[in-house]
C-alpha cells in the first residue's frame, strides 16, 4: 500500500469492517424469515435460528476477519503463504462455528480431510480450490453468496491497484465458490468499496468496465433491476447474484436523490437506513446487511456508525467494534502503525501534552465526570463507563475495572478543519445521547478526551443541553466554570452553534 490518505478517507476505511459487522448482527435475528414491514422495527436484538446475543455477529464478518487478519500485518494476498493461513484460519473457524453456509462447510470438510490424509492439521488454499472445484463439478451449482459476504479487506488491501484487486477478488472467491458469477460480484463490490473509499461517493458502475463486454452486459441489467425494485423483490438473496441486487437495491432505495453534501447527518442516516432495509427484504437478512454494511461504511465511515451499534458488537474471536477498526486501518497502511502507535499499539503516548489531569463533575449531572486522559489510570470512584473522545491504545481499553461493553470510544478528531470530522454533527449528538443511555441504564460515566480542553466540553455541553433544555452554546458556560482551561476548538464551537 503506497497511498497516502486523508483522515477522512482513513475513518471510511475504519468503517468498511464496522459496517460488515452492523449488517451482519443487525440482520442476524431475523434470518430465513420473510420481509419485514415498514412498521416494524429492525434492531440488534438477538436470538434468531442460532441464538445469538445483541450485537453478535455473525459467519459474514469472521469470514472476512480471517482476510483482515492477514491484510492487516501488510502480507500480499498474491503469496501462497497469505492464502494458505486464511484457508487455516477459516478451516479452524468452521470448527467452532454454529453457523456455516452449505457451500462453505462442504468445501472446508473436503479441504480438511484433504489435508489430514497427508498428515496435516490444516487445510492449504490448494485444498480448498480443489474442493470448490470438486463441489461445483458435483452439484452443478456454486454461486451462492458466501465468498461476496467476506470480500470487502479484499478492497482495503488494494485500494493502489484496481487490477490487482480485480484478480485476487476472483481468486479469493475461487476457493469456496468456483462459479464464475460469485467471483464477478466479488470484483464488483471491490471495486465499489475501493471507490467510496478514497472519493467518498458511490459508483457500482464503474466496476462494469473491469468485466468481459459481454459480462458488463449482463451485470449492467441486474443492476438496472435493483435499482429499479426494493430489497424483499430479490427473494432468492442466497444466490450471489441477488444477494449483490438486495444490497445494491437497500442502498439505492434509501439514498436522498438531493442530498447536501456539506451536511454531517444524512451520511449517518442513510448508512442506518440502508442496513435497515437490507434487513427488511427478508430471508438471508444478516448476508445481504452485511455485504450492503461494508459498501455504505465504505462511504460514509467508522465515524457514522451509531454508538448504541458500536457498544454491542462483538463475535468471533471474541473481538470487539475497535478491533475491526484495527483491522481496517492497519489494512489500508500495510501493516503499519502511526507515529504515535495508534491503532495496533499497547498505549497511546500522550506525554508532550500538559495538563491532562483534568477532572470534574458535570455541572448538570453529578452521575458524569468530566476529565482528560490520566483519569483513565485511576478512575473516580463509582465510575463503570467510560466514553473516550480520543485514540487509545489496546492495553487502555477497556479501562479497569469496567467491562468491556461499557468502554465507548468516540471517533472524533480535535482539528478546526471541518473536513477531518464529515460527520461532525452527528458524532456529537451521538455521543451526548450515548451518556444519556448510560444514565439512563444507572451507570457512572467518564467522559474525557486527551486534555479535557476542546472535545470534551463540546459533548459535555450537549448532554448538558438535553438535560436542562438550554441551548448547547448556553450550556457550554457551565462546563467552562468546572473546566476553567476548556477552549473547544472553531469547529467544535460553530457545531455547538448549528446543533443549538
Amino acid at each position: 500500500m503506497s497511498l497516502s490518505l486523508t483522515t477522512a478517507q482513513v475513518d471510511r476505511a475504519a468503517g468498511v469492517l464496522l459496517g460488515i459487522a452492523c449488517g451482519d448482527a443487525l440482520g442476524a435475528p431475523y434470518e430465513f424469515g420473510p420481509p419485514l414491514r415498514p412498521d416494524i422495527e429492525v434492531t440488534m436484538k438477538g436470538g434468531g435460528s442460532f441464538g445469538w446475543s445483541p450485537g453478535e455477529w455473525t459467519d459474514d464478518t469472521s469470514m472476512a476477519i480471517a482476510i483482515a487478519e492477514v491484510t492487516a500485518e501488510g502480507l500480499s494476498l498474491d503469496t501462497v503463504a497469505a492464502r494458505d493461513r486464511i484457508a487455516a484460519r477459516w478451516a479452524r473457524w468452521a470448527t467452532e462455528a454454529n453457523d456455516v453456509g452449505l457451500q462453505t462447510r462442504s468445501v472446508l470438510s473436503a479441504a480438511t480431510r484433504a489435508a489430514r490424509s497427508r498428515g496435516e492439521v490444516a487445510p492449504t488454499a490448494g485444498d480448498l480450490r480443489l474442493a470448490a472445484d470438486t463441489h461445483h463439478v458435483a452439484s452443478g451449482r456454486s454461486a451462492g453468496n458466501g465468498s461476496l459476504m467476506r470480500t470487502a479487506p479484499i478492497a482495503l488491501a488494494y485500494l493502489d491497484d484496481p487490477i490487482a484487486l480485480v484478480r485476487v477478488a476472483h481468486e479469493i472467491s475461487a476457493t469456496t465458490h468456483h462459479d464464475r458469477e460469485a467471483g464477478e460480484a466479488c470484483a464488483l463490490w471491490c471495486l465499489a468499496i475501493r471507490h467510496a473509499v478514497l472519493h467518498g461517493t458511490l459508483d457500482l458502475r464503474r466496476g462494469l468496465e473491469y468485466l468481459p463486454e459481454d459480462r458488463a452486459s449482463v451485470w449492467a441489467a441486474r443492476l438496472d433491476d435493483a435499482e429499479s425494485s426494493g430489497p424483499a423483490d430479490f427473494p432468492h438473496n442466497g444466490w450471489v447474484v441477488q444477494a449483490l441486487q438486495g444490497a445494491w437495491s437497500a442502498i439505492t432505495v434509501t439514498a436522498l436523490a438531493d442530498r447536501d453534501p456539506s451536511s454531517s447527518t444524512e451520511g449517518p442516516a442513510h448508512f442506518r437506513g440502508a442496513l435497515e432495509a437490507a434487513v427488511r427484504g427478508g430471508y438471508d437478512t444478516d448476508t445481504v446487511a452485511a455485504i450492503a454494511g461494508a459498501l455504505v461504511g465504505g462511504l460514509y465511515g467508522a465515524s457514522a456508525v451509531p454508538a448504541q451499534w458500536r457498544r454491542q458488537l462483538h463475535g468471533w474471536p471474541d473481538l470487539r467494534a475497535r478491533d475491526l477498526v484495527r483491522l481496517g486501518v492497519m489494512t489500508v497502511r500495510g501493516g503499519h502503525r502511526d507515529s504515535a502507535g495508534w491503532p495496533a499499539g499497547a498505549r497511546m503516548d500522550y506525554s508532550d501534552y500538559k495538563d491532562c489531569a483534568a477532572l470534574a463533575r458535570h455541572p448538570h449531572d453529578e452521575g458524569v465526570w468530566l476529565g482528560g486522559v490520566d483519569a483513565l489510570v485511576n478512575l473516580p470512584d463509582g465510575v463503570d463507563t467510560v466514553v473516550s473522545l480520543c485514540r487509545l491504545g489496546n492495553a487502555e481499553v477497556p479501562a479497569q475495572g469496567v467491562a468491556a461493553g461499557d468502554h465507548l470510544e468516540v471517533w472524533l478528531i480535535d482539528e478546526p478543519d471541518r473536513d477531518n470530522n464529515p460527520n461532525l454533527d452527528f458524532v456529537l449528538t451521538d455521543a451526548a445521547a450515548a451518556v444519556t443511555a448510560l444514565r439512563a441504564e444507572g451507570k457512572t460515566v467518564l467522559l474525557h478526551c486527551v486534555q479535557a480542553q476542546s472535545r470534551t466540553p463540546a459533548v459535555a455541553a450537549l448532554y448538558g443541553a438535553r438535560l436542562t433544555g438550554r441551548t448547547a452554546t448556553s450550556a457550554l458556560a457551565d462546563i467552562l466554570d468546572v473546566l476553567p482551561k476548556a477552549n473547544p476548538n472553531r469547529a467544535l464551537l460553530a457545531a455547538l452553534d448549528r446543533l443549538g
